[in-house]
């Protein structure tokens, strides 16, 4: 049985180590995984207007993409020592008419992992993350962090990964996360 996850990565920038780092997870999955990326392009600001007249289409995409997927793994930036406003703009569209949220991610395996220039990883953003994960009821996968520190030097100009020790710990991440997913597909 073949596992499909949702990677989400919570930056817009078109050089984002997130994007960069869901990229190189791909490359990396187990043979029995696909993993299929998704950014936040296209989502306006939340505003109830807007919501009245009807669901954006890219947040309608986006959803139906995660309800058919098994697992959901989101790659974060940390800014201001937070979730990035864009990331949680998504979530907050995402979540809505009232209780969308709950359907769609109640009981979904997650994963979060995150990337970043400076030195302590995203460890701010990624607790923050919980708060949200655990208002929809997620499925949250403790069984490993992944943060990157100083991305500038683990991956290339063009994006590509070239640190090997970062690869090792993201490919036995990826592989933890394919486990329980699995694990929860009953497969």
């Amino acid at each position: 049985m073949t596992i499909k996850i949702i990677a989400l990565s919570g930056a817009l920038r078109r050089a984002s180590y997130n994007t960069a780092l869901l990229r190189a997870a791909a490359g990396l999955v187990p043979a029995d995984v696909t993993l299929e990326l998704h950014t936040l392009h296209g989502i306006p600001l939340y505003d109830g207007d807007v919501e009245a007249q009807g669901i954006p289409e890219a947040v309608t995409a986006l959803r139906e993409a995660i309800r058919a997927a098994d697992g959901l793994l989101i790659s974060t930036p940390e800014y201001n020592n937070a979730i990035p406003g864009v990331l949680k703009n998504g979530l907050d569209w995402l979540s809505r008419p009232s209780g969308e949220g709950t359907k769609l991610f109640g009981a979904k395996p997650t994963a979060l992992m995150g990337a970043t220039p400076g030195g302590f990883g995203t460890v701010q953003a990624q607790d923050a993350m919980l708060s949200v994960l655990r208002t929809f009821g997620s499925d949250f996968w403790m069984g490993g962090r992944l943060m990157v520190s100083k991305a500038g030097s683990v991956f290339d100009a063009d994006g590509e990964l070239v640190d090997d020790k970062v690869r090792e710990q993201l490919q036995n991440f990826l592989k933890g996360f394919a486990a329980f997913v699995q694990q929860r597909a009953g497969a």
